[in-house]
């Protein structure tokens, strides 16, 4: 999501037009429309990767040989690889002028450039399942709802720096000040979920359900948590995950990150 909106900036600043190639993976297995409303086409272009795509528009790693960056090198003018970005940002890279009155190509994770968040809301709008049971946890905040999200299994900076202690402190902190405080927990881990409900009891909201990538309805719920955390008046985050930082920038709520 911060790659696209980043990229859309970036096209929007030099007047060029935008085509992202949709591809599905371990870290995210779904399509696009099974997870978000179709993008408006006057904005940009997005659709599925083909099997054409595997060739020209997919990522150049060690997985597919790299093969991609030949035919790249063939159909762009110039090149942005996802190892790249960060180097080039700390440096302060010009990608306005990397990219004006070229064809180029770009794989990116990332945010880049600068923009209003409020283009998140433009470009990203959740499928109707998705939003509508956003709205039922948000029914269940009262007066006052923190959201908190702890990472664990794909995270080694998260389980070391964020351990569940400095939560539930932070938790029982927020009761003390707000007695009728909610808190909404977004977890990968189910021993986490059992951690913070024996802390904090009826005080917590969070999904029943296991969290995973793999299949749409996993990806569904995890977007559920997002957009849940981003109705929230603060969110408490995990060292080295991202996605408070997405929520945060969805909902323009503060974003406090928990580490030791």
């Amino acid at each position: 999501m911060r790659a696209i909106v980043s990229a859309y900036s970036l096209c929007e600043k030099v007047g060029g037009r935008m085509t992202v190639v949709w591809f599905r993976d371990w870290a995210l297995n779904a399509a696009f429309t099974d997870i978000f409303e179709p993008v408006d086409g006057s904005i940009f272009s997005l659709r599925e990767a083909r099997p054409l795509d595997y060739l020209i528009n997919d990522r150049p790693r060690k997985r597919n040989f790299w093969i991609p960056k030949l035919p790249q090198r063939i159909v762009y003018q110039d090149r942005i690889y996802e190892q790249t970005v960060t180097p080039r940002k700390r440096a302060g890279f010009d990608f306005e002028s990397w990219l004006v009155g070229k064809k180029c190509y770009m794989s990116c994770y990332q945010e880049f450039g600068t923009f209003s968040n409020s283009l998140y809301g433009k470009i990203f709008r959740p499928v109707r399942s998705v939003m509508e049971a956003v709205e039922s946890n948000e029914r269940r905040f009262g007066e006052r709802a923190i959201g908190m999200h702890i990472r664990r299994t794909d995270s080694a900076e998260s389980i070391e720096k964020s351990p569940t202690s400095l939560f539930v402190d932070a938790a029982r902190d927020e009761l003390r000040r707000f007695p009728a405080t909610m808190i909404y927990l977004a977890t990968d881990s189910d021993d986490v979920k059992s951690e913070m409900r024996e802390a904090l009891g009826d005080r917590l909201i969070t999904s029943e359900r296991p969290a995973s990538r793999d299949s749409v309805a996993g990806i569904r719920d995890g977007l559920t948590d997002m957009y849940t955390l981003s109705r929230t008046a603060v969110i408490y985050g995990s060292a080295g995950s991202s996605f408070s930082v997405m929520a945060s920038s969805i909902g323009g709520n503060e974003l406090r990150i928990l580490e030791l």
